[in-house]
């Protein structure tokens, strides 16, 4: 079959490698699209897959969102007019399911975002089967009518995480702190209080600190912010603590064993709270106990292969899905 994914962020990118390699050995054509974003570009070229760019990020405004957002809808009516896919994948990108939608060409999506309310409320009714963690109650996902669930006992992270080594060595120095800036832009953290770098100095006091922003690239002083591309998932496995305000690193880090401080400054971050109960180094506190925390778990680093071992990789969920459409025709 010919099948197309579509990468919005690094995370996405690295989730497409991971299927297209599997669909490829499979014998499917697979055709995997990105956009112009801080992490996806330099992502690709570090996995050396070959993205098509199709359009770019620009979060200035709902207006700059809905415009970029448009014209890549825009785009791949172009780009599929004569030869559309039989299948699309996504994490899910907006403009994937309308496209797909649109075209009669069915969707399979993961998800482990459901504080994301204005991208589920555009994606989530055109899917046709959703692949989501079991750590996420059914009650936040029927009431998009998806037309069927299916969970996997694991996390998306395993995807590229599970039998993976780190594939780039960095030199900060030790003990290495992490910190990674929210995604002070996204709909869900509007109003939100960012404090990662107000706690970035104070964790300066127990080791070497690299800050990891969104958008901004300039010194700070006494933090290491790095100018170029960083491989997020090479470093947290070289580092001696991460912290972050939940999300994809968090759990990057805790499946390698480095300790995770989150602060939880969106809800329903069931997915974290599904691997800390599993006996990953994941670790929820307010702001106010960061330091208390981070002094604790300092270096504290945690042999998890057998843990990682047990969880289910949705890689293969979705294998078994696209077999299954091929064999329906």
């Amino acid at each position: 079959m010919k099948i197309w994914c579509d990468a919005c962020t690094g995370k996405h990118v690295r989730y497409g490698t991971a299927l297209a390699k599997r669909l490829r050995a499979l014998g499917h054509e697979v055709i995997l699209t990105t956009r112009k974003h801080p992490d996806t570009l330099p992502l690709a070229n570090l996995l050396g897959e070959n993205f098509i760019t199709i359009g770019k990020y620009d979060p200035a405004s709902l207006m700059s969102r809905l415009r970029e957002s448009v014209k890549r809808e825009v785009l791949f009516c172009k780009m599929f007019k004569n030869d559309p896919p039989d299948l699309a994948i996504s994490y899910p990108s907006v403009e994937l399911c309308r496209v797909a939608f649109g075209l009669g060409i069915p969707i399979i999506s993961t998800h482990d975002t459901p504080h994301a309310e204005a991208v589920n409320q555009l994606t989530m009714p055109l899917i046709d089967v959703l692949v989501t963690s079991k750590a996420i109650p059914k009650r936040y996902i029927r009431r998009y009518g998806i037309k069927t669930i299916i969970q996997f006992d694991g996390v998306d992270e395993v995807a590229w995480i599970k039998g993976s080594e780190p594939k780039t060595r960095y030199d900060y120095g030790k003990p290495l702190i992490v910190i990674r800036q929210p995604e002070t832009k996204a709909a869900y953290t509007v109003e939100k209080t960012d404090l990662t770098e107000t706690l970035a100095r104070k964790l300066t006091s127990l080791g070497t600190v690299v800050f990891l922003s969104r958008y901004e690239r300039r010194p700070k002083k006494d933090l290491i912010v790095p100018k170029n591309f960083v491989d997020s998932a090479s470093l947290v496995a070289q580092a001696d603590l991460l912290v972050g305000a939940g999300g994809t690193i968090i759990r990057e880090a805790a499946l390698q064993g480095t300790p995770a401080i989150v602060i939880p400054i969106v809800k329903r971050l069931y997915v974290n709270d599904y691997l800390s109960r599993k006996g990953f180094p994941i670790f929820t506190v307010t702001a106010s106990k960061v330091m208390q925390y981070a002094k604790k778990l300092l270096g504290e680093k945690q042999n998890v292969r057998d843990l990682l071992a047990k969880l289910e990789n949705p890689v293969d969920v979705i294998q078994k899905i696209v077999e299954r459409k091929e064999m329906d025709g």
